[in-house]
């Protein structure tokens, strides 16, 4: 029927006027949009990558990295656990290309030992219904005393993919103590992360803040040689040379930390009163300001080194007992460095090393071309939709360009309010819309045509050309929406973008060709009463 109770009217008419306070902020600058009242909506359209230009980085996780780290505290736990009472005696204790193996000497303890090692195996979860844990580690007695560990592959499928979890919390923690604008950071195949910052100016700064793994270790100077000797002969066992960030000098550094970057609570840039150089202030959690309290309590007098990814930045020699839970790090920081190095210590350091594969830096000057080229597209598409309706239904052909506008308001409404990001196959689903808004009036006014053709009055065509139509538009509009949900958990990047227009354009469209462009019929009926149809 064409008749709209009151309640209605005012609906209709509040989602288009919404719609209109929606989109309006998009053609005005920030500046202008800040002066206006509060009640106002003031969000603008987000433009993707290919639109205002910016940084694309594609990570992929270093799995040997992962797998050396893993084997290397493997090695210490292995030698904390032999070295338990009663000891066992062992040797050639070691990395061995995909393995770490041991030797033990005394055949009496094999048993024992196996024992012991056993407990290495690093359990992961319990199989399904209970069945045997999933183990990081698997142990072979290769006999005569020697035992070797080795990944098995599906407890190192499941490590890789949890850091691949973990790193993308920590890069996202990055970039936005940056302040990145919309940020996209997802994960890409099993290995792989893709970072989007829409508008970043600094794109190097993004690169080395993200892909920078921030592992930070404190550890103990060993005394017990100097770092050549321990570089001509070797290191003795548990203790590894390190090189200075400065100074490259050589750091003679027990193995074990005494304390990580897990255990920092914050981390802020301040200025030494005495030099005025910035300087990185940090602050442990409890139970690290506990354990901090303890270590510098027992080794007073003797130095110990702070370490960033396997680099000194610097070796302060403990003078006191420091129980206040907090600590300095200094060097030949820049105010930009030293702002760097807290936000990746505030963040927490990457589970393993990322490799960038693929780098991309687009230009604004690029973005703009897209923004002009689609622009373009999108009014010689409306251009020809509007002519074309117009001379082919008249007057009915102009009140769908009015609701094909209305359409067109209401997507970009929506878009701006739910802070999707707009990218260049984005303005596709905004042409592909505009065609599909009109495909349903089509529909519905071929069908008006046919009933004035079989006799019927003017109120009963029009009515029954909205009903018969209606099966035909939900059900393209079905299909439509059901290939956009699958483009957008299927596809990544621009092929979200475009799903994600596409899907709200079907709503819109829905909307726009059905509802309000029968509310303005029917007004224009209601008024005329015309005998015959302009159609």
């Amino acid at each position: 029927m064409l008749y709209f109770a009151r309640w209605k009217i005012t609906l209709i008419l509040l989602v288009v006027l919404a719609g209109v306070l929606a989109t309006l902020p998009n053609f005005f600058s920030q500046s202008t949009l800040e002066a206006w009242p509060d009640f106002l909506p003031k969000r603008q359209v987000v433009l993707g990558l290919d639109l205002q230009g910016g940084a694309y980085l594609l990570y992929e996780v270093d799995s040997e990295d992962y797998k050396e780290k893993q084997f290397r505290q493997l090695v210490g736990n292995v030698r904390q656990a032999l070295r338990e009472s009663p000891r066992i005696g062992y040797a050639g204790l070691g990395i061995q290309g995909e393995s770490v193996q041991v030797r033990i000497r005394d055949a009496a303890k094999i048993e024992e030992a196996e024992r012991r090692l056993s407990q290495q195996l690093n359990p992961l979860n319990q199989g399904v219904f209970g069945g045997q844990p999933v183990n990081e580690f698997e142990l072979e007695n290769e006999g005569d005393g020697l035992f070797r560990f080795s990944f098995t592959e599906e407890g190192l499928q499941q490590r890789l993919s949890k850091v691949v979890e973990q790193s993308i919390e920590v890069i996202r923690r990055r970039v936005d103590e940056l302040g990145t604008t919309e940020p996209s950071i997802q994960r890409e195949g099993t290995d792989r992360i893709l970072v989007e910052a829409p508008g970043e100016s600094d794109p190097q700064r993004l690169k080395d803040i993200v892909g920078q793994t921030a592992q930070l270790t404190f550890h103990l100077v060993d005394d017990s040689m100097s770092p050549a000797q321990a570089l001509q002969s070797r290191p003795p066992a548990g203790s590894m040379v390190v090189y200075g960030v400065e100074d490259e000098l050589p750091y003679l550094l027990e193995e074990n930390p005494l304390l990580t970057g897990e255990e920092l609570q914050d981390a802020q840039v301040a200025f030494d009163q005495r030099t005025n150089e910035p300087v990185v202030n940090f602050r442990f959690n409890t139970a690290g300001a506990r354990k901090f309290a303890d270590v510098t309590r027992q080794n007073v007098n003797r130095p110990f080194a702070i370490v960033l990814d396997n680099e000194v930045i610097s070796a302060p020699v403990i003078r006191e007992p420091i129980t206040g839970g907090s600590g300095q790090i200094s060097g030949s920081f820049t105010v930009d460095g030293a702002n760097d190095l807290a936000v990746l210590l505030r963040a927490g350091a990457l589970p393993a090393k990322l490799d960038v594969i693929e780098e991309r830096s687009v230009g604004p000057g690029l973005g703009k071309d897209s923004i002009e080229s689609g622009k373009m597209a999108s009014y010689i598409g409306m251009a020809a939709v509007v002519v074309f309706m117009f001379i082919t239904y008249g007057l009915f052909g102009a009140f769908a360009n009015v609701a094909l506008f209305a359409n067109v308001v209401l997507l970009f409404g929506v878009l701006t309010t739910l802070q999707a990001t707009l990218t260049l196959p984005g303005i596709a689903g905004i042409v592909l819309t505009v065609g599909m808004a009109v495909d349903a009036n089509v529909l519905i006014f071929e069908r008006i045509r046919e009933e004035m053709r079989a006799g019927r009055s003017a109120v009963s065509a029009i009515d029954a050309g909205y009903q018969r139509a209606m099966g035909t538009i939900l059900d393209a509009n079905i299909t439509t929406l059901v290939a956009a949900l699958i483009l957008f958990f299927i596809g990544s990047g621009p092929v979200k973008g475009f799903a994600v227009t596409l899907m709200v354009g079907i709503f819109t469209t829905v909307f726009s060709a059905v509802t309000f462009s029968r509310f303005l019929i029917a007004m224009w009926y209601r008024r005329k009463r015309p005998a015959k149809l302009p159609i």
